[in-house]
């Protein structure tokens, strides 16, 4: 594995972002899959403008990308963002957050945007 050196500001911005416990909690749900909003919304309990606040920082930053399905943002992580390699490790050390979808899946809450 080549390793890749990132620039002192541009891992000071993702770490800054990432000490928000919700914006790592978004992240970990990333992980493995892309969420819409109001997957977001259920999981985290906020309301829905102060989860797209989360997410359009993270959107700003480059850290997660979107894609629109009819009125629905669907976001995943930018694994070609230079400092993707940051993220990779951080979600190495934290909760795997899968069982948070599994529980909305099972609560038939999973996508309920399609």
């Amino acid at each position: 594995m080549e390793k890749t050196i990132i620039e002192l500001e541009d891992a000071a911005k993702t770490l800054k972002l990432l000490g928000d416990k919700t914006r790592l909690t978004i992240i970990g749900l990333l992980k493995d899959q892309e969420c819409c909003v109001c997957e977001f919304v259920e999981v985290l309990q906020m309301s829905q403008p102060s989860v797209s606040q989360h997410l359009r920082k993270l959107r700003d930053a480059g850290l997660v990308k979107e894609r629109r399905k009819g009125q629905w943002i669907f976001y995943s992580l930018n694994t070609s963002h230079k400092t993707y390699a940051i993220l990779q490790q951080i979600l190495e050390q934290i909760p795997d957050q899968r069982e948070k979808l599994t529980a909305l899946e099972k609560a038939g809450l999973r996508i309920q945007c399609d």
